[in-house]
């Protein structure tokens, strides 16, 4: 793969700037090598060939699901990451996590990373060539988290997990050897849906902790429910061929009968709580920057660009930066998809970039 690989990406590193639309600053990343628009990449679709089945659909397994969660992926990092795993305290249970450290005498920005799984699912296994590739290229200590999950620990317990760990971080900078001025949240999917959550009740506690959000092909929207700002729809995806398998790939997310409110809510709070549905939320305004990672052939994309959209009427400086021909998940194959370490790079460049002006603060 070596050359060609690292050509497509090079290609994504030069579209790094977008337009304003909405308020939103849009990069629109393409196919690196494919001039067609509505297409998917190639390294997705030789993923998808792989794994088609033609058996039908089996009833839905919490195990299998669970099982079938993850891809193997590939450490990009070239640079010593010290990874140390650690167990948070909480008044209900310790919460586990793992540190990626870079080498470094001086206090550095922190990220909170949260893992995706559908709130039922997921592990820190993952995320970790993600997070130790983070922590090198943006310098900084990235904390990812391994949260209680439903149907187990429904709603809230994965959510104060989260936001305890946070918390943890915060009152601890000093002793983990990071700058608590330069404290950002990020997650993928169901995790983004935690990270954006986290930043709310930062607001809504007066904590004032979070000052970056990062958020990857994000939940916001659990039951994919109409507002005056979003209606999902096929006839939004470009799909110029493949038509059958995009078509499947998009809707392979749409949880037609609810099973994400059964599992995760379990009847503890409406579906439109913001702290469920963060698009639900009136009170977006003085949230943390933000940056939304989407993808063009997700399920969730277009929740994902109708929270950028309230986000920014709300006043918060907000980045969207579609991967065109990706699927939902794609951070989870960096060394495969060249856009999943050049969306590392774009997510380093955010923090750089937010916190180059934060000085350090003491006690």
């Amino acid at each position: 793969m070596g050359q060609d690989y690292q050509q497509l990406v090079d290609r994504l590193a030069e579209k790094t700037t977008g337009e304003l639309q909405d308020g939103v600053e849009v990069v629109i990343k393409p196919v690196p090598d494919r001039t067609e628009s509505g297409v998917l990449d190639p390294r997705v679709l030789e993923v998808m060939m792989q794994q088609q089945d033609s058996s039908p659909a089996a009833p839905f397994s919490l195990e299998a699901a669970r099982a079938g969660m993850g891809w193997i992926n590939t450490d990009l990092t070239t640079t010593p990451i010290m990874t140390e795993a650690i167990e948070i305290p909480s008044a209900e249970q310790p919460i586990s996590a793992r540190i990626y450290r870079p080498r470094s005498t001086e206090l550095l920005p922190a990220v909170v990373y949260f893992h995706g799984g559908g709130f039922f699912g997921g592990t820190l296994e993952p995320v970790e060539h993600p997070c130790r590739l983070l922590a090198e290229q943006a310098n900084v200590v990235v904390i990812s988290i391994d949260y209680r999950l439903a149907p187990e620990h429904p709603f809230p317990a994965g959510l104060n997990d989260c936001f305890t760990a946070v918390k943890w971080v915060y009152e601890q900078a000093e002793e983990l050897g990071i700058n608590r001025a330069q404290l950002a949240v990020a997650g993928d999917s169901a995790g983004g849906n935690l990270a954006t959550v986290c930043a709310l009740l930062d607001r809504e506690q007066q904590t004032e902790m979070i000052q970056y959000q990062i958020l990857l092909y994000p939940v916001v929207n659990l039951a994919a429910l109409s507002t005056d700002d979003f209606k999902w729809r096929l006839d939004a995806y470009e799909m110029n061929e493949n038509r059958k398998l995009l078509e499947g790939i998009v809707t392979a997310l749409e949880d037609t009968d609810g099973l994400l409110n059964r599992l995760y809510l379990q009847g503890t709070t409406d579906v439109q709580d913001p702290h469920v549905s963060p698009l639900f939320s009136d009170k977006l305004a003085g949230l943390p920057d933000a940056l939304i990672i989407t993808a063009e052939y997700d399920y969730l994309r277009l929740e994902g660009e109708a929270y950028g959209r309230k986000l920014a009427r709300a006043g918060v400086k907000t980045k969207r930066i579609q991967y065109n021909g990706m699927d939902h998940a794609f951070i989870e194959k960096l060394g495969q998809y060249p856009q999943a370490e050049d969306c590392i790079t774009e997510i380093a460049n955010g923090l750089k970039k937010r916190f180059a002006t934060t000085q350090p603060t003491g006690g």
